[in-house]
């Protein structure tokens, strides 16, 4: 090979690593669809780790907004906007650290379509993946337990949530739930539009803080949450609370896989499943 063209294929590289354009939609939705293969076939005991670590790391993201509202009210905008400038520390984690979160993977609803994975895999991760993030969510909330910050005006704050979000009719857990999950999925397409780690925070910022600005509902979120408000001395029921997060765990499925992956699917990958 000439020194010129091995100069210029040296150029063409370097240029494709180091562009800092974000990728176009139908790039994004090529990728989206090619990290969902990745993820059906990760072995389940890798599978899990990673969804513990996002429970976990959810948490994180729940806690701080707690801590944001803790002798402050709620219900007024501008804080609620700070609560989820905080609370998307917890999808931050998850994309730029690496884990599985149940939400996002409502987007591998893309691959599925394309019979790049099958029905199985799909269903698979999502049950794994959902029990890992239960787990580790609940497990952080007794971690905070146990170190005395649930107490004072935290821990008011803590007992309180649960409250809220009980009260919620199904028809308006799964609405929230719905809302909620097509920002998050929102929030990872755009990404995957980023080359660089300050391009992908900035990508999931806004969406996460508008979601928790309007009041919807996540339900790896509300994993942490509930847990949390009982070691705080809420006496929201079991019930109540498994009511709550089956409803807003439809909720997020339909909004994510519905109203976010089929939609650009249709979009940018073909209007007809491909054979």
């Amino acid at each position: 090979m000439s020194f010129p063209l091995r100069a210029m294929r040296y150029r063409y590289a370097m240029s494709e690593e180091f562009t800092t354009d974000a990728y176009k939609p139908a790039k994004i939705a090529e990728l989206v669809e090619i990290a969902g293969v990745a993820k059906a076939q990760l072995p389940i005991s890798q599978m899990f780790v990673l969804a513990l670590l996002a429970g976990a790391f959810i948490g994180f993201g729940a806690v701080a907004y707690t801590a944001v509202m803790a002798g402050v009210d709620a219900s007024y905008g501008p804080m609620r906007f700070l609560g989820g400038i905080v609370f998307s520390l917890g999808l931050i984690l998850v994309i730029i650290g690496g884990a599985e979160l149940f939400t996002g993977n409502a987007l591998m609803v893309m691959a599925a379509v394309d019979r790049k994975i099958t029905l199985p895999m799909l269903l698979r991760s999502w049950v794994v993946v959902y029990v890992g993030n239960l787990v580790g969510a609940v497990g952080l909330a007794l971690a905070f337990g146990l170190t005395g910050l649930l107490d004072g005006a935290l821990g008011s704050v803590a007992a309180n949530i649960p409250e809220g979000k009980s009260a919620l009719g199904p028809v308006e857990a799964f609405m929230r739930g719905a809302l909620c999950n097509a920002l998050v999925c929102l929030a990872i397409w755009l990404s995957f539009a980023a080359r660089s780690a300050v391009g992908k925070i900035l990508a999931i910022i806004w969406p996460i803080s508008a979601f928790v600005m309007l009041g919807l509902e996540h339900s790896v979120a509300n994993m942490y949450f509930f847990p949390q408000g009982w070691l705080a001395g809420s006496d929201v029921s079991v019930g109540a609370a498994l009511g709550n997060l089956a409803w807003v765990t439809l909720g997020n499925i339909v909004g994510g896989a519905g109203g976010v992956a089929l939609a650009y699917r249709f979009a940018y990958l073909g209007k007809l499943p491909r054979s």
